[in-house]
């Protein structure tokens, strides 16, 4: 078999939805990081099935790549997606909807950032988690895809993906994770 076509179709649709992102939102997405890395906030993270991958991926390249905000501060980067045996406890004693909500509930600070990852922008467990981090206070970055979705209209800063397709929105999100880590190593001075 010859996949060649087909591999060049695919590259082609991810170069189009790289060079279709909004520059300046995520410029200030990355401020609203740094910022919070800087005040010594908590970032929370979640996403669910390949989103929770990329969640986890964040985690790891802002505790052992980047690893100090400008200032200093050393990044406080978790992922409420890791633990496996809360979130199917929380799944099953509760709902599936409540996995992120009831990790954060009463421990989200106004000064922590959440950044809340789906391709849609619809998943309900990570509406409900965001729009309770709007209640107190607390900033959220949206990674979303397609029309963004709900999470979108929620989001304070938005690293937006404007594509119909969830390997493609999936591939750029990781595309945002090690562009940022880069930027960042590369203002890391120590």
């Amino acid at each position: 078999m010859d996949y060649t076509h087909e591999i060049k179709e695919y590259l082609k649709r991810d170069i189009e939805a790289v060079m279709s992102v909004d520059t300046e939102q995520i410029n200030d997405a990355i401020c609203a990081i740094t910022s919070a890395g800087d005040r010594g906030a908590t970032v929370w993270v979640m996403g669910n099935g390949g989103s929770a991958a990329t969640a986890s991926h964040f985690v790891c390249d802002f505790s052992n790549g980047v690893y100090y905000s400008p200032n200093g501060n050393r990044y406080n980067f978790r992922c409420l997606s890791d633990n496996t045996p809360i979130f199917t406890a929380i799944a099953n004693d509760h709902s599936y909807d409540d996995v992120f909500l009831r990790q954060i509930k009463d421990l989200l600070r106004p000064d922590d950032l959440v950044i809340a990852i789906s391709g849609s922008g619809n998943s309900e467990n990570i509406i409900k988690a965001a729009e309770y981090a709007k209640s107190v206070g607390t900033p959220v970055i949206g990674v979303t895809g397609y029309d963004g979705g709900r999470l979108k209209e929620l989001s304070d800063y938005k690293m937006h993906v404007p594509v119909n397709d969830m390997q493609i929105a999936e591939d750029i999100h990781m595309i945002f994770d090690h562009m940022i880590m880069k930027i960042l190593c590369n203002t890391d001075k120590r």
